[in-house]
């Protein structure tokens, strides 16, 4: 994505939550393993472990029942943190953020801060794929970087990181 804009890659940065293992020990393990592929390509990595609740679905026949459901907790607030301090420390001029997370609003709106006080450039830009997303707009005054089908297949990781059965 950066070659395609013409900008130099200082350094990628993953944040995700992961499955505990002793509530989903499958997804845990392709996660781990997926982390640790990453780690050796030099991408720095976040990981947080889900929180998990019960909560009651409606099935299709109206029964319902309750199932266990993770949620990502602090993610999103390490990200916006680190997309903030690394503005301050000058670690780059033009960050593209792949996530359509309004939330990062507020980092966005910090940066343009730090921004204006340094009298520096600082470029933030928001990568998503389109159409695929429903949401078809990103982070609010971010540069909109709408990937197409092909671009978006193209740079998919297609290793299997999935336990041996």
């Amino acid at each position: 994505m950066c070659g395609v804009q013409g900008w130099y890659l200082a350094q990628v940065r993953f944040y995700s939550g992961i499955h505990d293992a002793t509530e989903n020990a499958r997804l845990h393990h392709y996660w781990t393993a997926k982390l640790a592929a990453m780690g050796t390509r030099g991408i720095w990595t976040f990981i947080r472990t889900l929180r998990y609740k019960n909560q009651e679905v409606t099935l299709p026949t109206g029964a319902k029942t309750t199932v266990r459901v993770g949620r990502e907790k602090g993610v999103d607030v390490r990200l916006a943190l680190d997309i903030v301090r690394l503005a301050r420390e000058g670690a780059f001029d033009v960050g593209l953020i792949f996530s359509q997370d309004q939330d990062l609003n507020e980092a966005v709106k910090e940066v343009r801060a730090v921004a204006r006080k340094d009298d520096r450039w600082i470029k933030l830009a928001c990568a998503y794929p389109h159409p695929q997303s429903r949401n078809n707009r990103g982070i609010d005054q971010t540069d909109w970087i709408k990937l197409d089908r092909t671009l978006y297949d193209a740079n998919l990781d297609g290793a299997s990181y999935w336990p041996a059965p």
